[in-house]
């Protein structure tokens, strides 16, 4: 099939490409032309493993294409995805500017084509019950022919979005039409050989799908977060308690990790549009609120055990170790994430930040240039540090030379956002150590 993906970021970006991976002909437009010259040349503009490289192929193959032209990403497309970004605007609610724009576009493109087919347009984009109607209005004020609309919410996991669209759990797919059902059941089929479901159902149901999955992961994360504040504050082990409850397979494992709470482009915007889609049809979504709620105050929380363990230092002596700025291993992204809340909070007060991230430096640079240092690696990270902060788990911090820390730190102390490291190797390693849900550990060695 012919396609045209309306947006090259994260979104965009992955879908095209695994969509030409199976044979599609797939035309990624953007307005950004410093973008479109970095994919012409095989550069991702984002970090995700694999996608370089699948870009690359597809690419050589001629079955990926990049460009700002509209017209011509719009004449021959049977299937139109508008993958633009929505974010929260100052009050919570998604802002759909881009993707009304995008509708526009493609209402004058249809209008103006020789193009005789039928075109499906889709809302890949995260958006509220009730944007794919007012799409298909900003479509039909530029034209007279006759289009289909679709939804088709994304399931992708940053880090995992290749496996996550090649070996989906579920596709989900609204159409008010059996051509445009039929249409985008024939292009997902590829994908769920093994057997997983493609569901078809409304419109809004669908719309409604990406925004409740969201959420009930979101509410997983604050609801283990709130349980690991009830055990410190009762003298119980978090990673104990979390062990026997998950035990129950009604509950499971998943997204039941304490920690920082969540962040990046999804969780915090999915759940503030719900709260405001509540809001807007009389029905407070009090539930998600508290969410929300929790999951800010877990850092604020945090930040106040830094404080606590260094009340009546002198802040503008102390030098604060980073590991991890990203808001989970596997990506660059840095919005929402709590390490970018905890070294401002830092900063403030005015300690000396020191980060290391594998993949996330140029991003956090964007948001705080040369305000905190950036080390080369994690250990060069803890010279003559007086705390460590664990933000981020990424494999590599899980394992270190706790004995090389110990002795390149000023003093061995850990605030460990994540819980990576075990309570009895940092008592006989001779660190103070802070985690979440759990015991202080206050044994602390001298350095000579």
């Amino acid at each position: 099939m012919r396609i045209t993906m309306v947006g090259t970021g994260y979104v965009g970006l992955v879908t095209g490409t695994c969509f030409a991976n199976t044979g599609n002909d797939v035309t990624c437009l953007d307005i950004d032309q410093s973008k479109i010259d970095k994919l012409n040349n095989g550069i991702s503009p984002i970090y995700e493993p694999g996608l370089d490289e699948l870009i690359q192929r597809n690419a050589k193959a001629n079955r990926l294409h990049f460009t700002t032209d509209k017209a011509a990403s719009y004449e021959n497309a049977e299937i139109i995805f508008i993958a633009v970004g929505t974010p929260s605007g100052d009050d919570g609610r998604a802002n759909l500017q881009y993707v009304l724009a995008a509708a526009q576009d493609i209402g004058d493109a249809i209008e103006a084509s020789n193009d005789t087919r039928e075109k499906i347009i889709v809302v890949k984009s995260t958006v509220p019950v009730g944007t794919n109607i007012k799409v298909q209005e900003a479509v039909a004020s530029r034209t007279k022919k006759t289009f289909h609309m679709a939804s088709n919410p994304e399931f992708l996991k940053e880090g995992a979005a290749i496996n996550d669209f090649n070996k989906p759990d579920r596709v989900v797919i609204g159409a008010h039409t059996k051509y445009a059902a039929d249409k985008m059941r024939d292009l997902y089929e590829p994908f769920v050989r093994q057997g997983n479901p493609i569901f078809i159902m409304d419109i809004p149901s669908a719309e409604m799908v990406k925004y409740a999955s969201n959420c009930m992961l979101a509410t997983k994360i604050s609801f283990i977060n709130e349980v690991a504040n009830l055990c410190e504050a009762y003298g119980a082990d978090v990673n104990e308690v979390r062990r026997g409850m998950c035990s129950d397979k009604r509950i499971g494992n998943q997204f039941l990790y304490p920690g920082l709470g969540y962040g990046g482009s999804c969780f915090p915007k999915d759940v503030l549009a719900m709260i405001s889609m509540g809001q807007d049809i009389g029905h407070p979504a009090l539930l998600l609120e508290s969410v929300h709620k929790v999951n800010q105050d877990q850092r604020d929380a945090f930040m106040t055990k830094i404080n606590s363990h260094f009340d009546g230092a002198d802040w503008s002596k102390l030098k604060i170790a980073v590991w991890g700025i990203a808001f989970k291993p596997g990506t660059d992204d840095i919005r929402e994430a709590p390490s970018i809340t905890l070294m401002q909070k830092l900063l403030e007060k005015g300690a000396t930040v020191t980060a290391f991230d594998p993949v996330a430096h140029e991003t956090a640079e964007e948001v705080l240039g040369d305000k905190i240092t950036y080390a080369e690696d994690a250990m060069t990270a803890l010279t003559d540090a007086d705390a460590l902060i664990v933000c981020t788990d990424w494999a590599e911090f899980k394992h270190p030379d706790f004995e090389a820390m110990n002795d390149k730190m000023a003093t061995p102390v850990i605030f460990d956002g994540r819980n990576i490291f075990r309570r009895s190797t940092m008592r006989e390693f001779g660190f103070v150590y802070h985690s979440v849900g759990r015991a202080v550990v206050s044994k602390e060695t001298s350095k000579a």
